[in-house]
């Protein structure tokens, strides 16, 4: 029983940095301070320049989208993209450098996002055969994933993030209310304006109307014919402008109180792992190792 607990894999801890595994001296520590821990100069550096990076990127493919531009500028767009596919393919190989356990950065989310952000070009190269099997424009598309490396660099990014996973429940329970209420309303207006050769010739058919008038986009392609649906029509469109208030007031909630909560530091335990370690402090809190210098500004 004992061995059974002992081997139990370990919770993953709450900074991904800590679950990657900080190596204990060297180039590797080093690399790994100014790619994961971002309270040094170096750090913002190599933080700002990749926002840099993914955003020209971004551009880049979009500008190849238009037609003029693409037979005007064809060459240099290619070459820029390869520009930047090396740059991401050796942020790449850094990060998998630098950490302890480099496969499960492979496998988190944001490696495999880093690997999507690079495929395309090295498939399209190495694979052309793909041309046959699927649209190379969705290949293309697939380096607009770049943008969600953004996540990863950009504080309010996390706090945005973790104000959405708190509030979730509430989220939850606030659109099954809202998905109750359409429903309803469409069942009425089915009832009211429903019939052979009607718009509204099915249940599913109102209640896809009565979602365009609560969230107040009426397409037009529905409509009610008579006093009664228009009289509930209008006060759908009416509710619609007070739901919209409800989910920004529970988001904003959770971000207020993220924000008054003290900011944590990057530092981790080479150790444990453990993170969000003081700034001033000599030992961890968790398991009593002496830490090394923490390195910020």
């Amino acid at each position: 029983m004992n061995q059974r607990i002992s081997s139990q894999r370990p919770p993953r801890p709450a900074h991904p940095a800590a679950y990657f595994g900080r190596p204990q001296a060297g180039w590797r520590e080093r690399l790994f301070i100014i790619i994961f821990e971002a309270d040094t100069v170096p750090g913002r550096v190599f933080d700002f320049s990749l926002i840099a990076a993914i955003l020209l990127s971004v551009t880049v493919v979009m500008l190849d989208s238009i037609e003029s531009i693409g037979l005007r500028y064809g060459s240099v767009l290619h070459a820029l993209e390869w520009f930047f596919t090396i740059i991401f393919t050796l942020e790449y190989i850094s990060r998998l450098s630098c950490v302890r356990h480099p496969m499960r950065y492979a496998t988190s989310f944001f490696g495999i996002i880093d690997l999507l952000s690079i495929v395309p070009a090295y498939a399209a190269l190495f694979m052309p055969e793909l041309h046959a099997l699927i649209d190379f424009r969705l290949l293309r598309l697939l380096r607009m994933f770049r943008l969600l490396k953004l996540t990863s660099y950009i504080e309010e990014y996390s706090m945005l993030g973790n104000a959405l996973l708190a509030s979730r429940r509430k989220i939850f329970i606030f659109l099954s209310v809202v998905a109750i209420l359409v429903i309803l309303n469409g069942t009425l207006m089915y009832v009211i304006e429903g019939g052979p050769g009607t718009p509204f010739s099915s249940i599913p058919t109102a209640v896809y109307f009565a979602i365009t008038a609560v969230t107040t986009v009426g397409f037009g392609d529905i409509t009610p014919r008579t006093d009664l649906g228009r009289a509930i029509t209008s006060l759908s469109m009416l509710i619609g402008w007070s739901i919209l208030a409800v989910p920004t007031g529970i988001i904003t909630s959770e971000m207020t109180l993220q924000r008054v909560q003290p900011k944590p530091t990057t530092r981790t335990c080479p150790e444990c792992l453990a993170s969000g370690l003081d700034a001033d402090a000599n030992f961890c809190k968790g398991c009593g190792t002496r830490l090394p210098h923490y390195e910020h500004d």
